[in-house]
């Protein structure tokens, strides 16, 4: 049996691929929405792409199984569990229903699905057996399901998508998924989540990649719990200090449910010119500034969103931006291609070109204030975008809490009429969120050095 894993750091994502070697056949699990990787890696093992599956409707990233399908001729296998409202909608001609207790062959490979519900309805994970070794399971795919030290929370549709107490049937539906599938099963199966440290789909995710069912068993906050039937102790801690879910987590419900616009043949990214740029810009285009926020704060282009290339790309244009408008990148010609596929992974597929430099564009300067200067700036909204755990921690007097993945959903509840002073911890998120503002036409300052700087600030003053 052949195994790799593929890991997006940005999204804290995990994808597998399982093969066999003998008939040369494999599987891929939770693909992202750029297949190229698992493409090259099943030419490079000598395999064929001939089944893809995922774990659950994801909500953090748009997925690629049907693309990677599309691409291969591949057998499509989901979840057919969960009942209205969480079965997919859309059928290629290539689809197999799934429900717990079936099974696949991939070559010798075994693949039993596992129905888990509690972070999604539809869940499923799978159980791998190399049959040519024995009959023994050797390895699950827990998707959102189990994590390295955490749980899938069960609130997302309550967070992200408007749902109404859907935590609490969430939370029963993972205490029997635990105790009915999970801790029957050997303590040496080894567990490989959908996700790692940074995911917002859970609280307190390991950053290891893998675990195994004996492990949680004996070290995992919840196993002494369902084991010992106790229901509303596990609820109440499952459901407490939940980090704030980004809002367009609804719309990769929807769009995975329905079906993902299938990418197909992709033209080369042109290069813009500056006055090319303008236009676009002046016809409702976003420019997407991926440079520093440093640079960009010395001269940050008219009606442009910094989102710094980096490990929070991905992530933060999930939050800030929202489909329906063309996008252009500044970013040099060797990046804008890798950034715009980064772009497909949440669903952001309108970019229509690239300008290497801001030189030629209208910019000004967007520095952030001191903290000594903040006094000064009376009668300003303060606005705190980091989530709902760090405010709680401590904040600013008088600062309203708004995470930055909410921002887009909630300009009209701002005011146009006052400034409006951001932060977060370090001042990483507010440059990105202020940049958005401002592209809207608020009145933005943002607070240097964030909440670390206004509390280093208090400190020094209570010990002179």
């Amino acid at each position: 049996m052949y195994f790799t894993r593929f890991y997006d750091t940005d999204l804290a994502q995990a994808s597998y691929m399982i093969g066999c070697q003998k008939t040369g056949e494999c599987l891929v699990v939770d693909p992202v929405r750029d297949v190229t990787q698992y493409l090259a890696e099943a030419r490079a093992q000598g395999l064929r792409v001939t089944h893809v599956t995922e774990t659950h409707i994801h909500a953090d990233y748009l997925s690629g199984s049907r693309e990677l399908a599309a691409q291969t001729g591949a057998r499509l296998l989901l979840s057919d569990e969960g009942g209205s409202g969480w079965q997919y909608t859309y059928d290629d001609g290539n689809q197999i229903k799934l429900h717990g207790g079936d099974s696949f062959m991939v070559g010798n490979v075994r693949i039993q699905a596992l129905h888990t519900p509690g972070h999604t309805p539809e869940s499923l994970s799978f159980l791998v057996t190399d049959t040519p070794r024995g009959e023994q399971p050797s390895l699950i795919l827990t998707g959102d399901f189990v994590f390295v030290g955490d749980l899938g929370r069960p609130d997302l549709l309550d967070e992200a998508a408007g749902g109404q107490d859907t935590r609490f049937v969430g939370a029963a539906q993972l205490f029997a998924s635990l105790k009915g599938q999970f801790l029957p099963l050997p303590d040496y199966v080894q567990v490989w989540p959908g996700h790692g440290a940074g995911s917002a789909c859970g609280k307190a995710l390991g950053a290891v990649p893998a675990t195994t069912v004996g492990y949680e068993r004996a070290l995992s906050w919840w196993a002494p719990l369902v084991e010992a039937g106790d229901e509303q102790a596990f609820t109440d801690e499952l459901l407490a200090g939940q980090p704030d879910a980004p809002r367009y987590y609804g719309r990769m419900k929807t769009e995975n449910r329905d079906g993902p616009a299938l990418l197909e043949a992709v033209a080369p990214l042109p290069a813009l010119s500056a006055p090319d740029v303008r236009a676009r810009l002046a016809a409702g285009a976003r420019l997407i500034d991926t440079r520093p926020r440093e640079e960009h704060q010395a001269a940050a282009p008219t009606g442009s969103v910094n989102l710094p290339d980096g490990k929070t790309f991905e992530t933060w244009a999930g939050w800030l931006l929202t489909p329906g408008r063309k996008l252009i990148l500044l970013a040099p010609a060797s990046r804008a291609e890798t950034l715009r596929r980064q772009l497909w992974m949440v669903g952001l597929d309108q970019v229509v070109g690239f300008i290497p430099t801001a030189e030629g564009l209208d910019a000004a300067p967007a520095a952030p204030i001191p903290v000594d200067e903040l006094p000064q700036h009376v009668g300003a909204l303060i606005l705190d975008v980091r989530k709902k755990t760090e405010y709680d921690a401590g904040h600013l007097p008088g600062a309203r809490q708004l995470h930055a993945g909410r921002l887009p959903w909630a300009l009209d509840t701002l005011p146009r009429d006052r400034e409006i002073v951001v932060h977060c911890q370090g001042g990483a998120r507010s440059a990105a969120a202020a940049s958005l503002l401002r592209a809207e036409g608020f009145h933005v300052t943002e607070l240097a050095g964030g909440y670390d700087a206004w509390s280093h600030a208090q400190t020094a003053l209570q010990t002179a």
